[in-house]
Order: C-alpha cells, then sequence, then structure tokens
C-alpha cells in the first residue's frame, strides 16, 4: 500500500526542559482484528512522572541490532501475547519527555492480529508498571485517551497517539479491516 506516513514532532509542555542526554528508539503498534477491535496495553504507574492510569499502545525499545520489524513483533508478542502481520508503517513521532532527559523516536505501525497465546511481560511491567491489554472500538479507545488527559504523563501520551490512531483508522478502513 503506498501511503504518505505521518510525520508529527512534539514538545514537552509538562516539564522543564534542563537537557535531553539520549535517545530511545521505539516501535510501536496500533494492533486491529477481523472484528474491528483495537489492542492497547493499559499502565497503572506511580513514579517519578506520579501516579497516573494511562492507555498505550504496546511496544517498546528496539534492541541493538534489531530491525524495526523484528522489534515489533517482538514486542507484541511480550506485551500483549500476539503473533501479527505487518500491515504498513503509519509514521513516527519524535516526542520528548523532558523529566528523564529522553528524545524518542516512536516508529509506528499498522498490525493485523493473527493469534493470541502468552504474553512475556518483564518484571517492570508487571510489578511497576501494572500492564494488562484493553481491547476497545475505536471510539472507546479515542474516548479512553481523553479520559486519561487529566496527569502530566496522560497528556503527553495522548498528544502523540492520538493522531496516530486517527490515521490507523484511515488506514483500516482504506484497507477494508
Amino acid at each position: 500500500m503506498n501511503q504518505e506516513e505521518l510525520l508529527l514532532k512534539l514538545e514537552d509542555n509538562e516539564w522543564p526542559l534542563t537537557g535531553i542526554d539520549h535517545d530511545r528508539m521505539i516501535a510501536r503498534a496500533i494492533v486491529v482484528d477481523d472484528d474491528g477491535y483495537f489492542y492497547f496495553v493499559r499502565a497503572d504507574r506511580d513514579d517519578d512522572f506520579g501516579k497516573a492510569t494511562l492507555i498505550e499502545t504496546a511496544g517498546g525499545g528496539v534492541e541493538a541490532g534489531e530491525d524495526l520489524d523484528a522489534a515489533i513483533k517482538r514486542e507484541l508478542k511480550e506485551e500483549l501475547g500476539v503473533d501479527v502481520e505487518v500491515l504498513c508503517k503509519i509514521g513516527v513521532v519524535s516526542d520528548y519527555y523532558n523529566l528523564i532527559h529522553r528524545h524518542n523516536i516512536n516508529n509506528y505501525f499498522l498490525c493485523k492480529a493473527v493469534s493470541f497465546g502468552d504474553k512475556h511481560l518483564t518484571k517492570d511491567e508487571i510489578e511497576d508498571f501494572h500492564l494488562s491489554t484493553l481491547k476497545l472500538k475505536y471510539e472507546e479507545a479515542l474516548a479512553e485517551y481523553e479520559k486519561c488527559r487529566c496527569t502530566a504523563l496522560g497528556r503527553l501520551v495522548a498528544n502523540r497517539e492520538i493522531p496516530v490512531l486517527k490515521r490507523a483508522r484511515e488506514l483500516q478502513m482504506s484497507l477494508n479491516l
């Protein structure tokens, strides 16, 4: 499929900028199934960013020597327990977490769920973030992002992910998924 990729550059207006000391290459996905549901992770956190309950796309850091395709498939298997077909790249969102001095390069993909199995969450994902799976229709997902805007971190995540979700919806419709 030939489409223009979404490219967004976002700033962190929640915390003061005191310097950025590292970049993080990230692979993330909007996962859809045959029934039109979207899959996300819910995180309940209480850390340097404060106490927050968030909706977020599944994904994470690209490991050394790993390409984006391998990274997204690994991350989705770990966090959602899903094997996927990568349909297309949605785009790239560059954003910042000033509080931890980090620049994120988020590579987003639209993926179709093929099968579900066991998750392989890390100790931090279980104990610190309490990750769980959310299965939502498009409008429910938008409402969930809006609901999570009550915290600074929730606003940063929503600003990054709502445009991606909207673009994924357009792609989903054009692909007749």
